[in-house]
């Protein structure tokens, strides 16, 4: 039995989830065993076989509607990926920013021309797409983008840096966050989709070495003089773009708060495995007082949290959820991550800091949570500004 049981919510109890879910998990085992996911760790990323055969399963764009080749399915279907994905250690596949984060953008904002032009490729894993928001200079505060896009002829002529690009490798296909009017701030911001394939001026910088999430390609990306056509500015109008953004952050937030509970639920099935084995002056780990405490502790907060987050999600397909609430999801489903892996690790002794040890990947893995989506200082301000 999982340390944290909290019963499947209702919403996640029709026959169809359940047989998606079986499916996924079998795609996964057959995919992406243990040895392939080694060598992306190894690579740095995740090779372009792997998102095609994730499209040939319908793992990518299931909320996308039939008509644009997609599955015409809903939030609950991309929660069973990541899920599964958790569930059986497949690192490195952003199939959250590429089909809960990106792929809404195209959906709720991209004209009928560009949903149709796009989505399809999305959907099969032809495009593999990320978002370029970041920039060496600015961090949260996408008002102060300096990339800009210029209008010339029939497109736009797109300058700047961006950094910290999530799949910046491998993507062929980037909405980029720019300025097509410098004088303004959020009103002067625009999102371009950049289709990379034979674009003169765009370059990729080099691959990002972090401190952990080592499966995952990070990036730097430049963009000098690129040509972007008119048709490619996403909905079709000027200065919409931090509206855009603003959005989906809700939906992006909540996906990373679901992923901080991945994580804090199989640190602690990790490690009440380990202490009920490992011994130390002739007992268990486990018989000691101090171990149940502090996974007693985790143990009731996690419980919390899952029962928050499940909250959370069903406001989300209702059409409900806030920027504050999912801010305190993001915020303080992350602070309890970190946390969790922290004391988990600690259990473990020296073994928990040797990296064949699960518990130590998910301890670097998981620092970045509590920065990207909007640092938890963002965080803070956002929900302050509820009171």
């Amino acid at each position: 039995m999982p340390v944290i049981d909290v019963p499947d919510p209702a919403f996640m109890a029709d026959e169809e989830i359940a047989v998606f879910r079986d499916a996924v998990g079998k795609f996964f085992d057959q995919h992406a065993p243990e040895k392939r996911v080694e060598k992306w760790r190894e690579d740095g990323m995740v090779e372009r076989a792997f998102w095609e055969e994730a499209g040939a399963a319908g793992l990518l764009g299931m909320t996308v509607p039939e008509e644009y080749g997609g599955h015409g399915g809903d939030f609950r279907h991309d929660l069973v990926v990541l899920d599964q994905q958790a569930a059986k250690g497949v690192d490195g596949f952003a199939a959250s920013l590429h089909n809960v984060i990106i792929l809404p953008y195209i959906v709720r904002h991209g004209t009928e021309e560009q949903k149709k032009r796009w989505l399809p490729r999305l959907v099969t894993g032809e495009y593999i797409s990320a978002i370029a928001m970041t920039e060496p200079g600015v961090g949260s505060d996408l008002q102060s983008v300096a990339t800009t896009a210029v209008r010339e002829g029939n497109g736009y002529r797109l300058n700047g840096a961006k950094t910290f690009i999530s799949s910046g490798q491998l993507a062929n296909f980037i909405v980029v966050v720019a300025k097509t009017d410098p004088k303004e701030r959020a009103k002067g911001i625009s999102l371009l989709c950049l289709e990379t394939d034979g674009a003169e001026g765009f370059r990729r910088g080099k691959k990002l070495d972090k401190v952990g999430m080592d499966a995952a390609d990070t990036s730097e990306l430049f963009f000098d003089d690129v040509f972007v056509p008119a048709d490619n500015l996403l909905g079709g109008e000027e200065g919409k773009g931090f509206y855009q953004l603003m959005g989906e952050l809700p939906q992006e937030r909540l996906v990373i708060a679901v992923g901080a509970m991945s994580t804090i639920e199989k640190a602690l099935d990790t490690t009440v495995d380990y202490v009920k084995q490992r011994k130390a002056f002739g007992q268990t780990i486990w018989d000691f007082q101090n171990t149940q405490f502090v996974l007693s502790d985790l143990k009731a907060r996690g419980t919390a949290a899952k029962v928050f987050l499940n909250d959370c999600i069903a406001k989300l397909l209702r059409g409900e959820l806030d920027v504050t609430t999912a801010s305190i999801a993001k915020y303080w489903l992350t602070e309890l991550q970190g946390e969790t892996v922290d004391k988990c690790l600690q259990l473990h002794g020296g073994w928990g800091y040797i990296n064949e040890y699960p518990i130590a990947r998910m301890f670097r893995d998981s620092r970045v949570t509590r920065i990207f989506g909007g640092s938890n200082e963002i965080m803070k301000m956002l929900i302050a500004r509820s009171m």
